[in-house]
Order: structure tokens, then C-alpha cells, then sequence
């Protein structure tokens, strides 16, 4: 009697962990997604109303097949949230932030005919570029676009530096966040999908702490208001709504 009690209690469990993921995604309030090819983009607007100029349409999708995430966030000094990078067109003419590649070489510079490619305030501004990676592995969320998968395929080959010769610490250990809901599943960490873009430093120690187990009020909801995973993980990174990439049955 007690076993098969048992092997009742375990397999109601396993069903509750594979419908649970989506059951917990329609509890907690998750953002409206914009359409695919406007998913990551923003508009930069620290000081352009102020300056009588649009705010500064900057398209994540287009930007990272050609540069991984860690050049903009740790070698040009871009921070991970928004409008709180002290950009100036003068920095940008010196060679600083955008300038970095927006230099009339690597890229369209910064030149009064080629103000409106950027000041224009349209934050879907270049989307019919996006169908171009029609043929790029699909995700159900976000853009819609499996960047690791793209990755690992060599569909996109993104450059870790700018700036010299930069190397990726290897490190491949998984990490695996138990939950406070009873029977959903543990969240998994991947560092490698995380260090083939990232840089060590954009997480540790701000974001996370190095030390296992101090990262204190870590959680979903917290997650939604743009603290801990959610600092990309709501406007970049494949989005929150894609419970089951992270939390796996």
C-alpha cells in the first residue's frame, strides 16, 4: 500500500513538473513582448529630449551577429541598464562608446548625413532587415531566434574583442537553483552558453555573488523587475516567458 502511495506521489509529481512551467508563467505578471524583430531594441534617450534631438534607436539583433555582448558592456564601458551610460557625441567623435566602430571605417560614422540612421526615436526603426535570418534556428520567444544555437552552428561568428586579444576563461560548470514552488524544477545555469558572450565581470560580483549560495533575495519576482536574470533576461536575452530553457522538466 505505502509503495504504491509512493509511486502515486511520484508520478503526480513529475506531471505537475512539466505543466507547472507554464501554469507559474500565467501567475506571475510578465511583460508584454513587442513583435520579434523589435524584441531587444531600445531607445537611448539620457539627454536627447533635453538636447532637442530624437532618442537613438539601437538594435540589439542587428549588433550582436557581429560582436558579442562583453564588447559594448565591458570593453566599451556600456552599462547593463539603460540610459545610464554617460554617452556624448563628443566621446562618440573621440573614438569612445559608439564611436568605438561608428567611425567612418568599421561603420557609418558620425556625420551629420548619417544622423537619422540613429536619432530617429522609432524603436522599430531597420526591422525589414530582420527577415534576412529567416533560416537562423527558432526559439518560441523573444526574437524568435536561438542565439546559442546560432552560435554553436557558426551561422553568426561575433567578435569577443576590439581591443586586443581577448580569450573566454573556460569554464563549464552547471549550476542548478532549486526552487520555493514545490515539484517545479530547478533552474539551470550553463556558464559556457553565458561566457561565450559575457564577460566574467558583467556578472560577478554586482549582479551575483562570486560566493555560491550569497546571492540574497534572488527570485522570480525580483527576476521581473529587472534585478539578477532579468537585467537581460527581459529585453536582450531570450525572454522569461521561455520558462522551460531554464527551468527544465
Amino acid at each position: 500500500m505505502k509503495n504504491g502511495l509512493r509511486r502515486l506521489q511520484i508520478f503526480l509529481c513529475a506531471v505537475a513538473s512539466v505543466l507547472a512551467v507554464p501554469v507559474t508563467a500565467g501567475y506571475f505578471d510578465l511583460p508584454k513582448l513587442p513583435p520579434p524583430e523589435q524584441y531587444g531594441n531600445i531607445l537611448i534617450n539620457r539627454t536627447s529630449d533635453t538636447n532637442g534631438v530624437k532618442p537613438v534607436t539601437f538594435s540589439h539583433w542587428s549588433h550582436r551577429m557581429k560582436h558579442t555582448c562583453r564588447v559594448c558592456h565591458l570593453e566599451l564601458g556600456f552599462s547593463l541598464q539603460l540610459n545610464t551610460t554617460e554617452i556624448t557625441e563628443e566621446g562618440n567623435k573621440e573614438g569612445k562608446f559608439c564611436g568605438a566602430c561608428h567611425d567612418g571605417k568599421v561603420a557609418f560614422g558620425h556625420t551629420k548625413e548619417n544622423c537619422d540612421k540613429c536619432h530617429n526615436g522609432d524603436i522599430s526603426y531597420g526591422r525589414e532587415k530582420f527577415k534576412n535570418l529567416a533560416t537562423f534556428p527558432r526559439a518560441l520567444f523573444g526574437n524568435q531566434i536561438d542565439w546559442v544555437a546560432a552560435f554553436k552552428r557558426g551561422l553568426i561568428t561575433p567578435k569577443d574583442t576590439i581591443l586586443g586579444n581577448y580569450k573566454p576563461m573556460p569554464f563549464d560548470k552547471k549550476l542548478y537553483l532549486d526552487t520555493e514552488l514545490g515539484c517545479i524544477p530547478a533552474a539551470v545555469f550553463p556558464h559556457k552558453s553565458h561566457t561565450q558572450w559575457l564577460d566574467c565581470a558583467n556578472c560577478h560580483p554586482d549582479i551575483f555573488n562570486i560566493k555560491q549560495k550569497t546571492t540574497k533575495h534572488f527570485s522570480m519576482t525580483r527576476s521581473l523587475h529587472f534585478e539578477f536574470c532579468g537585467i537581460c533576461h527581459l529585453r536582450t536575452a531570450f525572454p522569461l516567458d521561455d520558462c522551460k530553457r531554464c527551468h527544465a522538466p
